[in-house]
């Protein structure tokens, strides 16, 4: 678990609550995203097709991810036994590819336990926010980060892809340099394969034990 101290330096606590104070929830995102993909329109201020069109894919895989994701009882049980109050605050995008399998996981934990909270914030809005969270320089998403409102701090951080994925992409950009189209396809289809688990292996690690 990687504990985002050192880069909420100049950050102050309040900002963030502030971001989860006008965060979505996550019905709120999906009939967000529904709409944006029904008027060819996607988030942020540039409205490029291939934007366009990787919003619709989205709405098209979230639909999916949120009927097909199974947890086991152990799973339910682990998320069940949290009785610290902890928020889920998450930057991301519509288009964003690595976000669609993500969030419905992240949904997911938090449907099951009502210590959690689970709130959406767009990335180009929150550009203040995003850049104490920096993934190697980038501001990669989808980015979680993870607030104890008990202990009031953040307590870790989390993305922008599961750690097997995360791995896949390393090794890639080592032999090729740059994400090709064809590596994005396989990494989909992993994400498919995978049915979420990575994604929820790497989120239940985040959750306080008790």
């Amino acid at each position: 678990m990687e504990v985002a101290e050192k880069q909420i330096e100049g950050m102050p606590l309040e900002r963030i609550k502030y971001g989860i104070s006008k965060g979505m929830e996550y019905t709120e995102y999906r009939n967000l995203v529904s709409g944006l993909a029904q008027s060819r329109r996607t988030t942020g201020p540039e409205q490029l097709e291939s934007l366009i069109n990787y919003t619709q894919l989205n709405d098209r895989r979230m639909k999916r991810w949120d009927k097909t994701i199974k947890l086991t009882d152990e799973v339910e049980s682990r998320i069940a036994s949290v009785n610290s109050k902890i928020t889920f605050l998450v930057l991301t995008e519509s288009w964003c590819g690595d976000a669609a399998p993500s969030l419905p996981v992240m949904n997911k934990i938090a449907e099951l336990n009502p210590n959690i909270q689970f709130k959406i914030i767009l990335r180009d809005e929150n550009l203040d926010l995003m850049d104490q969270f920096l993934t190697k320089g980038s501001r990669s998403i989808p980015k979680l980060i993870v607030l104890d409102e008990e202990q009031d701090e953040i307590v870790a951080e989390w993305g922008p892809r599961p750690s097997i994925a995360t791995q896949m992409v390393e090794d890639y950009k080592k032999e090729h340099g740059q994400l090709s189209s064809g590596f994005k396809q396989d990494l989909q289809l992993w994400y498919n394969k995978d049915k979420g688990q990575n994604i929820l292996e790497d989120l239940l690690e985040l959750l306080p034990l008790e």
